[in-house]
């Protein structure tokens, strides 16, 4: 009986693998390449041991630990431990997304288009599709650590023995498995896989915000979450492997919970039944705008959730900077205050420009959800009744602006209303907007590359994730690896001045406002113009 349950599960395999040819093999290289970069650049950075230790007072204030995580081995901060310390708990949140993406495309995503329904009925065993994408998703995260573990080694850095090396490697392995694990078992709950992706990104993003409190208030809090079990590894400093092994153990008893809600449920229904509608319309709904609105509704209310808290998060530890860099001479100079500002409002300008990449996430989300719609052909539908092309992207365009707009304020008030609360002297709250309200243009850019693929070239719409992706490596790390400023000024946010320390530049700002037309407006004469099915 059990092998009937699974018949046909390596043909199914191969048929990922086939369809995935190329997903796979750019997620593993961009994930090995900015590794190796990264590692290859700290050594030129700090060369003695003097400028490390030097960084290493820096890294132990709260707002870092709240960001990278604890730093270990700062009594003798090496390359091994630094590199860990800055890079580790990215790279596995982007790891972490990369499963949730891949394993919800071959199983709730299917089953949503049909597609399960038609291999069910061939000879395959009732769980073979999703014993093939544990396969190959576990298959993927297994060769992604030993390449990098082996690749760090390979680099040859003082400190990177082969030990640490392996156990990086493995630790960002353990990380995809486990968000591979939890995505398949929330197929299994919702009916929808704007549902399941919405499930695990949030837990994704929970299990960091519950890091970052429990790493600067908390540590047993640490411990609830999965990336404070990664980072538990003190990778290049102690090289623990029982915190792999706990991830992998936990990612084994989500498997065996989904294959088990797999086996009971019906197929195309989950186990969290979805919520009958209306048996009218409003009138709202019946307009392209309520249809689009309503279909990202929950997606867009867990992204406004999650950015207020990561807001509020980062506030809480504003009373424990003052302090800290207050009291440290060392980190005081190395910062070089600048005068008539405090640190916290320097402090705001630097954390917004990280917050505001975190926030085009959504406004992107929302106009590339018209693509997705045209891919699975339901734009159809609507454009042959009383709806142009025009007002069908003007939807998704008008939503994608207001969404970044909302999120940036949202991001604002959590920051500055939890910030001002533990500090002794506030900051106002007009700080708090400006330094956020200034990152719109740079975000209109985004939302007008992404309408400008739709209109002329939609399968290239995803490069679109790649210019943020870009974006967020030079603006956050370019200081740090210090990267050409030409770098910098590629990316729109890079051309945003750092509010209240910096001054306003309303050119730049209107040149950047105007390029966002130039690129929306192109966009738009494209789709008028091209084949509905791109």
């Amino acid at each position: 009986m059990s092998n009937q349950l699974f018949s046909n599960t390596g043909k199914l395999s191969r048929f990922i693998i086939r369809r995935d040819r190329l997903r796979i093999p750019i997620w593993l290289l961009s994930l090995a390449i900015f590794t190796f970069v990264l590692a290859l650049a700290i050594p030129g950075m700090y060369p003695t041991q003097q400028e490390r230790q030097i960084v290493a007072e820096t890294m132990v204030n709260p707002a870092i630990t709240a960001m990278m995580g604890p730093a270990y081995g700062i009594e003798n901060y090496t390359n091994g431990a630094m590199f860990a310390h800055e890079m580790l708990l990215f790279t596995a949140i982007a790891v972490g997304i990369m499963s949730i993406l891949l394993v919800t495309r071959h199983t709730r995503a299917d089953e949503e288009d049909g597609r399960i329904e038609m291999i069910r009925s061939l000879p395959a065993g009732r769980l073979a599709n999703l014993q093939a994408t544990l396969n190959v998703l576990i298959g993927t995260n297994v060769l992604l650590a030993v390449v990098v573990g082996i690749g760090l080694y390979a680099l040859g850095i003082e400190s990177m023995n082969l030990e640490g090396s392996l156990l990086y490697g493995s630790a960002l392995g353990a990380a995809g498995i486990f968000f591979t694990a939890l995505t398949a078992f929330f197929s299994q709950l919702t009916v929808t896989s704007r549902g399941t992706i919405g499930f695990s990104i949030s837990i994704l993003l929970l299990s960091y915000l519950i890091r970052a409190i429990g790493d600067v208030g908390n540590e047993t809090l640490s411990w609830v979450s999965p990336f404070g079990w990664i980072l538990g590894s003190e990778v290049y400093v102690n090289n623990y492997w029982w915190p792999i092994l706990l991830t992998i153990g936990v990612s084994l008893i989500l498997i065996f919970i989904a294959f088990y809600l797999s086996a009971i449920r019906d197929l195309g229904a989950g186990l969290i039944p979805a919520k009958p509608g209306r048996n009218y319309a409003s009138r709202f709904l019946q307009s392209p705008l309520g249809l689009a609105l309503r279909l990202q509704r929950t997606g867009l209310i867990s992204w406004a959730v999650g950015v207020y808290l990561l807001g509020a998060s980062y506030g809480s530890i504003f009373g424990d900077l003052e302090s800290f860099f207050s009291d440290n001479e060392m980190v005081a100079q190395l910062l070089q205050p600048m005068e008539g500002y405090s640190l916290i409002e320097q402090f705001i300008g630097m954390l917004m420009s990280i917050i505001a990449m975190i926030c085009t996430i959504p406004a992107l989300m929302a106009i590339l959800k018209l693509k997705g719609e045209e891919k699975k052909n339901r734009t159809e539908h609507l454009l042959t009744r009383a709806v142009s092309r025009t007002s069908q992207l003007s939807c998704y365009f008008i939503i994608s602006v207001i969404v970044g707009l909302v999120m940036l304020v949202l991001s604002a008030i959590g920051l500055g209303s939890i910030g001002n609360s533990v500090l002794d002297e506030g900051v106002a709250f007009s700080t708090y907007f400006s330094a956020a309200l200034v990152y719109l243009p740079a975000m209109w850019i985004m939302s007008g590359i992404a309408v400008l693929l739709i209109g002329i070239a939609p399968r290239l719409s995803g490069l679109t994730w790649l210019y943020l992706t870009y974006s967020f490596f030079v603006v956050y790390l370019g200081g740090m690896l210090k990267l050409p400023e030409w770098m910098g000024n590629i990316s729109p946010f890079g051309q945003i001045p750092k509010l209240p320390v910096e001054d306003m530049d309303w050119m730049r700002f209107f040149i950047l406002s105007v390029i966002a037309v130039v690129l929306t407006v192109i966009g738009f004469l494209g789709y008028n113009k091209r084949d509905i099915h791109g």
